[in-house]
């Protein structure tokens, strides 16, 4: 059997329909986010990165670095082991401390990323509760879906953010099942917000308990970062809250925050957690750094807001379609995906502009676009020439404008 043939029929008919993914080889230029320096060219020119999941810039924070600095010189490199075995660190129970004090619960457990958390939490609820039913969002991330089908229980697909689709599905559940509601705060790709309070309200009737994925909120939203759930007055509401810390927090790793009994339900069963090598130890206390800043301090959330602000209203300006949400995330809309990609293309090797092209299978087949995401360090100057590139391109490719 030719396996290698296999291999490359695939691949072939991938790039003929524009999916095929090629990495942008980069290396960030410390201390000057959101500049990066392109290692796919031969001078290695420097471009601006408009698609980061470090939303705030504190992957390059100097009390960030620092307390990395010191774990590292203090611990070195890796924890040694799992969790159980000789890899405990305290900087791990520490920061454990300290995402359950932001999210307002009695105890957290870190994971190595957040698709790891997603997949162990919900993979181990739905297997190991009895008559287990998890109703998931239509457009939950695949992390969350592979948690559930790795879970082998009965679920059950609601449309997305809709609340009396939720209501009905819950109503249809029997008598003795424990009922799981599965859903984001902010959605990734089209930056929308969940109606948790509405959610909420709609599973206490039924008696379910409540699983929120705020891995694009946290550091973001609420007086200290919380997520949506704190901006809203709901983390009380909420059994559990899963988060990252590879994203607004600037490091690299996963959690989940509950009560206790949850928790150590989660960090007993899952093995996901158990037969998983800690974070570095040093990547843990650069968290805490991240999360005891942006607990006190708003400046970057306003930021980022303005500058996402001015990013909408110059696209506004000249026509540039772009979806609508009230989150900071900005889908410039192609709809086609060998153009997303050529537009791509032309913006990193004719204008130093890094935004990454998003087609199916992350988004549905004709809403492929490009997803931008302002931080508080892009400067007037740099959305000038961001919205100028895609405006002069826009044409180019005789794309169609939006009308005001």
């Amino acid at each position: 059997m030719d396996f290698e043939a296999m291999f490359k029929r695939q691949l072939d008919a991938l790039r003929e329909e524009g999916n095929y993914r090629v990495f942008a080889n980069l290396a960030r230029k410390c201390g000057a986010f959101p500049r990066a320096e392109f290692h796919g060219a031969e001078d290695r020119p420097e471009v601006t990165v408009w698609c980061s999941n470090d939303y705030l810039g504190m992957g390059q924070h100097p009390d960030v670095i620092a307390a990395m600095h010191r774990a590292l010189d203090e611990c070195g490199a890796g924890a040694g082991g799992t969790r159980n075995i000789s890899g405990t660190n305290r900087y791990h129970v520490e920061l454990e401390a300290e995402l359950a004090d932001l999210h307002g619960k009695p105890a957290a457990l870190l994971f190595t990323s957040g698709y790891v958390s997603n997949w162990a939490a919900l993979s181990t609820l739905g297997a190991r509760l009895p008559n287990a039913v998890i109703l998931s969002d239509a457009l939950n991330h695949a992390s969350m879906i592979e948690g559930i089908r790795h879970a082998r229980c009965a679920k059950k697909i609601w449309r997305h953010n809709d609340v009396e689709d939720l209501d009905r599905k819950l109503a249809e559940c029997p008598a003795d099942a424990a009922k799981i509601v599965a859903f984001e705060s902010v959605y990734s790709m089209d930056g929308d917000i969940a109606p948790i309070a509405e959610i909420c309200d709609v599973a206490e009737k039924h008696g379910a308990m409540t699983y929120i994925d705020e891995v694009h909120a946290v550091g973001l939203y609420g007086p200290r970062g919380g997520g949506v759930a704190e901006r809203e007055g709901l983390m009380d509401r909420i059994t559990l809250i899963e988060g990252t810390l590879g994203k607004a927090l600037g490091v690299s790793g996963g959690y989940i925050a509950g009560s206790e009994a949850l928790v150590d339900f989660i960090r007993s069963f899952a093995s996901g957690f158990i037969f998983t090598t800690s974070l570095p130890p040093a990547i843990a206390a650069g968290a805490i750094a991240s999360i005891r800043h942006l607990k006190r301090s708003n400046a970057e959330r306003l930021a980022q807001r303005d500058r996402v602000a001015r990013l909408r209203a110059r696209l506004d300006a000249i026509g540039i379609p772009h979806l609508r949400n009230p989150s900071h995330i900005v889908p410039v809309m192609v709809k086609d995906p060998v153009k997303c990609k050529v537009l791509s293309d032309i913006l990193m090797e004719q204008h130093g502009i890094y935004v990454q092209p998003i087609n199916y299978p992350t988004v549905p087949k004709g809403t492929e676009r490009l997803r931008i995401t302002p931080s508080p360090l892009h400067s007037d100057a740099d959305i000038d020439h961001l919205v100028a590139a895609l405006g002069a391109l826009w044409s180019q490719c005789a794309l169609a404008r939006a009308v005001a």
